[in-house]
Parts: structure tokens; C-alpha cells; sequence
């Protein structure tokens, strides 16, 4: 046996010795396991041999059982042996009792030494993705920080303390992220696939669940379970509207999440690159809901239909763009926030100014024409006709004909009128 493959046995041992998320019975355990694997492929059993880990030195000890039989008897030298060489240990020994003596595992050759190796590397490599998926597992909901080690097309790969592969795909990143090589990422553990046995981490930072865990952080009175995070609806990257409630009169929910001018909520605001928050009072009542939702445009009535989730709801001229958001996007948020479908109508003011809803067009006018109108604030017709052309076009991002199409159909309505 050379020098060189005893030190290599070592050099193994260490390895697994150095596994401190393994606990110690585990690790006892396995290492048993794979001297049992090579004794019994090197004599077609392991029964007769006991083996003792001693992981706090890094070595072992391993006794081979076998029973005394006449000389001539001797059939198989692996579980009996002769009187005569029984008695050379002791002599004492007789026929029918048990010898036992320790055996050098380096006798067995280089074949077995390096079958351990390879054994004790493969139960190594299963025991750490186990150990992986296992801790990554309780983590799901969780915020981790790592390292970007590289980057891909469609994802992010970071490495964590312990030396885990983490993936931030693409999809699952914020659009106006930007990483570099070395840099710390924040994410929230979403999931943790294990095709074959082989644990894949998936972060995000795009969830609403790290948004929440963000909250946590950043203010106590949620962490202490003072103020509950109701509902989130979230763009990543452009704005969320986060509705809270605290189970203590005496604590103002909102006031809590903001923080002294701002304090608390501008470090949220900078981990999502800039994403506008509204943190508004959640409550049981609908309509309240929704006006709370809507902020910071007031609403003067509302009608809601609780069996198709639906609202209408009327405001001046004044509130309806505010009411949609730039893109229609403070409108879609406060649909996801509240559950329900918000469509919002001007209120007319006199009858003088009598005016008709796009959607009574729509068989002139394709819907999802008239849909993009409703998306900048304009569902009217005389909201429509009173905007220059040019603003319409660069506002709607519609073709010239189309825009003109509309003018005609729209003008020919009051046309008739008068």
C-alpha cells in the first residue's frame, strides 16, 4: 500500500469531517455504511464484522468475527478460522468459540480503498443536497442575501455563506434591476425544485411576499404582530399599494409603516428600485375599500355588485385620470387590492353637457380601441373630441386612420343631435 493512498484516505475522511451541518449520528452512520458496502462486495457479506467511526480523530477501527473450526474443517477463511491459528492469537481458544481481531482496512488492497473513496464522495454529495434542499425548504417565504457569481441570459446564479448554488431567474427579477459580479443580491426564497434528487433554489424579487418580508423588517410594530399586512398588489418596479391594519387603537397602521417622513418606508422604496408605495387603511367595508384603494382620487358615488365582484363608480371629470394612473395603472392596482373589477364613469354635470359612454359605440368602434381611451381617462365621447388630434396620437399610440376614424364616428353623433 502506497504512502500516497493513505493519505488520500485521510484527505477523505477530513472532507466528511468538515460537513458541520451533518449531525454526528448521521455521519457515523453513513460512514459505517460505506465500509459495510466495500467489506460486503469483497466477501459477499459484512456480517461478521463490526465496524467503530471515531469522527472527532477522523479514523476507524474495524474487527473481524469468525469462528474456530478443526483445521481440516476450514471451509471459508473469511468466517471461520483453524484451531491452530486461533491458538497462536490465544491458546486458549477451542473448537465452536468466537475469535475476534482487528483487521488493517489498508490490507485490503488498492481496489477497496479506492471503492471507499468513491462510496464515501457519492454518500458526501447525496447528504449535502439533501441537507440543501431540506434547509432551503423551511426557508421558502424568507428573504436570504448572496452573492452574484454569474450571469446568464435568463437567470442569475449566486452563491450563498456555505458555497449554495441560488437562481434568480430573469422573470423573477425587478425590470430595473441592475447587478454586477460580486455584488450582494436580496431576494425571497420562492421555491425549491428537486428533479433527481437535485435541489435547484428559485429567488424572487418580484413577489409580494418580499415586499411583505421587507415590511417586516422595517417595521416592528408587523413584526411583532402589533400591525397585519392585510393584502398586497404590486408592478414590480413601478408601484404597490399595501393595505394594513393594527389590532391597537392606539397605534395609527399606516403612520407605522411610513415612519417619521418616511424614514421607514425610503429604504423598501430603494431595495425596489424606486417602486411607489401606497400604504392605505384596510377595512371590511367595500365601498370604503375601494375609495381608500383609488387614492388619492375622491370618488362621489359608487355601485357595487358583490355577486360578479364588480364596482362602478362615479367621479368628476377632474378625478378620472387621477383615479386611472399613468398606463391605468393606479386603477389596475386597486382592482388587484380589492378583488374587484373597477370601472370608472365622469359624472355629468348639467344636462346641457349630456354626453354618451364609448361603450355604446362599440359596434362602430372596436372594443379594444375604445379600451385604450378608458385607459388614458377618456370614456366619453365629448371627453374624447375635446382633445387636439396630436394629443390623442401621441397619447394613445394609435394609428392616424384609426384616430380619425374616431373623431368621425364620435362627431357624427352630435352632428345628428343638433
Amino acid at each position: 500500500m502506497s504512502k500516497k493512498e493513505s493519505i488520500n484516505l485521510i484527505d477523505t475522511f477530513s472532507e466528511f469531517k468538515e460537513l458541520k451541518s451533518i449531525d454526528r449520528s448521521t455521519l457515523i452512520s453513513v460512514m459505517e455504511e460505506s465500509f459495510r458496502n466495500v467489506i460486503s462486495k469483497m466477501f459477499g457479506s459484512d456480517d461478521n464484522y463490526d465496524v467503530i467511526i471515531n469522527p472527532d480523530k477522523g479514523d476507524f477501527e474495524i474487527y473481524r468475527n469468525r469462528t474456530v473450526v478443526e483445521d481440516e474443517e476450514l471451509e471459508d477463511d473469511n468466517l471461520e478460522i483453524s484451531l491452530t491459528e486461533a491458538k497462536k492469537i490465544d491458546d486458549d481458544y477451542e473448537v465452536g468459540e468466537e475469535v475476534t481481531d482487528q483487521v488493517d482496512f489498508m490490507s485490503f488492497g488498492r481496489r477497496a480503498i479506492l471503492n471507499l473513496r468513491q462510496t464515501l464522495a457519492s454518500k458526501i454529495l447525496e447528504l449535502q443536497k439533501e441537507n440543501v434542499f431540506s434547509k432551503y425548504s423551511e426557508k421558502v417565504g424568507q428573504i436570504v442575501s448572496a452573492e452574484l457569481y454569474q450571469i446568464w441570459k435568463k437567470e442569475m446564479l449566486l452563491i450563498d455563506d456555505e458555497g449554495n448554488e441560488l437562481y434568480l431567474p430573469k422573470t423573477e427579477q425587478i425590470p430595473s434591476d441592475f447587478y454586477r459580479k460580486g455584488d450582494t443580491v436580496r431576494a425571497v426564497v420562492a421555491m425549491v425544485d428537486n428533479k433527481n434528487n437535485n435541489p435547484k433554489i428559485i429567488l424572487s424579487r418580484i413577489s409580494p411576499v418580499f415586499l411583505e418580508r421587507l415590511f417586516e423588517l422595517e417595521v416592528p410594530e408587523i413584526h411583532e404582530g402589533l400591525i397585519t399586512i392585510k393584502k398586497i398588489a404590486r408592478m414590480p418596479g413601478e408601484r404597490a399599494k399595501v393595505a394594513v391594519e393594527s389590532y391597537d387603537d392606539r397605534i395609527d397602521p399606516v403612520g407605522a409603516c411610513v415612519g417619521v417622513k418616511g424614514s421607514r418606508i425610503h429604504g423598501i422604496v430603494r431595495e425596489l428600485r424606486n417602486e411607489n408605495i401606497d400604504v392605505i387603511n384596510f377595512t371590511n367595508n367595500t365601498s370604503l375599500f375601494i375609495q381608500r384603494a383609488l387614492s388619492p382620487a375622491k370618488i362621489s358615488s359608487i355601485r357595487i355588485n358583490e355577486a360578479d365582484k364588480k364596482a362602478e363608480i362615479y367621479m368628476k371629470p377632474e378625478e378620472v385620470s387621477q383615479a386611472i394612473g399613468k398606463g391605468g395603472l393606479n386603477i389596475k392596482l386597486a382592482g388587484m387590492l380589492t378583488g374587484y373589477q373597477l370601472d370608472v364613469y365622469r359624472e355629468l354635470e348639467d344636462e346641457e353637457t349630456e354626453d354618451i359612454y364609448l361603450d355604446e359605440f362599440n359596434d362602430e368602434i372596436e372594443q379594444w380601441v375604445i379600451d385604450t381611451f378608458k385607459a388614458i381617462g377618456y370614456d366619453t365621447a365629448k371627453s374624447v373630441l375635446a382633445v387636439p388630434r396630436q394629443d390623442l396620437l401621441k397619447r394613445t399610440d394609435l394609428e392616424e386612420e384609426t384616430i380619425d376614424e374616431v373623431l368621425r364616428i364620435l362627431s357624427a353623433e352630435f352632428e345628428e343631435e343638433l
